[in-house]
């Protein structure tokens, strides 16, 4: 639709066009019915405005899902294995390699209206976060807080605190399925971070076992399926530039679930080498299925 534009109008064209989406969602619909979960916050009322909330945040992705299709003219592989059934009484980790923020958009395109509304632990700081914060907090994004090691040597009374609040603040999700992001690189992939960690997988980064064994154990066995997402950018480019820019010029994505193993439910990451062991085992496992799938996509023809 805007195609024809030349770059440098349509460029700052569709970041605009993603800031004013934001906006509407955000602020001129948003903020009122998040009011009133606040003033219902005790009230039958609250599950109403909860749902609300949640169907306004879809309209959001579905906003910005046109935006993308006005601007760009991307060729989309996807791929649902027959394994990928959805029940509306469960809840779900997404595992997603993680290339950039645009790998954000992808999974929001793909889920959204067909799996519960995506969510990810975020750091309590993010909740400041002008707009995005609010709904963040509106949504229930579960809020993740973790001490490192070296503040729980000067403050040992604090061991396991984190995780017994960050599980409290997933109670809501005991009633209420969910569908929670978890990147298990903890971080986007560039060529550099591969060399600088000596990664032994061609495409990927070292998946860091911890962040989603908390994620699992913070959600205290309300998850039991995973989604594992592989995302490919054959062309190598994926910023928001590149995607505003039409430089994206396919995505391939091949999605397949399966149960997560029950004695990874409940255990104690940081405590319990034995579990460890077996996690980082079952979490390198997948990592070596999915580089071979991405070096199977990638290769050339």
């Amino acid at each position: 639709m805007l195609g024809f534009l030349p770059k440098f109008i349509r460029v700052p064209l569709a970041y605009l066009l993603f800031i004013l989406n934001l906006v509407f969602w955000g602020m001129l619909l948003f903020y009122p019915v998040m009011l009133c979960k606040i003033i219902f916050a005790k009230s039958r009322l609250r599950h109403f405005f909860d749902d609300l909330l949640v169907k306004l945040g879809e309209q959001w992705v579905y906003g910005n899902n046109r935006i993308s299709d006005w601007v760009t003219n991307i060729e989309w592989d996807v791929h649902w294995d027959e394994s990928v059934a959805y029940s509306e009484n469960e809840s779900y980790l997404i595992a997603s390699n993680h290339q950039s923020w645009v790998d954000i958009v992808v999974l929001q395109r793909l889920f959204t209206g067909k799996f519960p509304f995506l969510r990810f632990f975020i750091k309590k700081q993010l909740v400041w976060l002008p707009i995005l914060g609010f709904a963040f907090w509106g949504l229930d994004f579960p809020r993740m807080q973790r001490f490192s090691r070296e503040y729980l040597e000067k403050h040992p009374e604090m061991k396991g605190k984190d995780l017994e609040a960050t599980k409290q603040a997933c109670q809501h999700f005991k009633t209420k399925p969910v569908s929670i992001i978890n990147f298990f690189e903890g971080t986007r992939f560039t060529q550099a971070k591969h060399e600088k960690q000596g990664s032994p997988f061609k495409h990927l980064l070292k998946p860091r076992a911890g962040g989603a064994a908390f994620t699992l154990n913070a959600m205290d066995g309300s998850v039991t399926k995973l989604i594992d997402v592989t995302i490919a950018y054959p062309t190598g480019k994926n910023t928001f530039s590149d995607l505003f820019a039409n430089r994206i010029k396919n995505v391939i994505v091949r999605i397949n679930m399966f149960e997560i193993p029950e004695e990874f439910l409940h255990g104690d990451y940081q405590n319990d080498p034995e579990f460890k062991a077996h996690f980082q085992k079952w979490t390198n496992e997948l990592w070596v299925k999915k580089d071979d799938l991405l070096n199977n996509i990638l290769k050339p023809e």
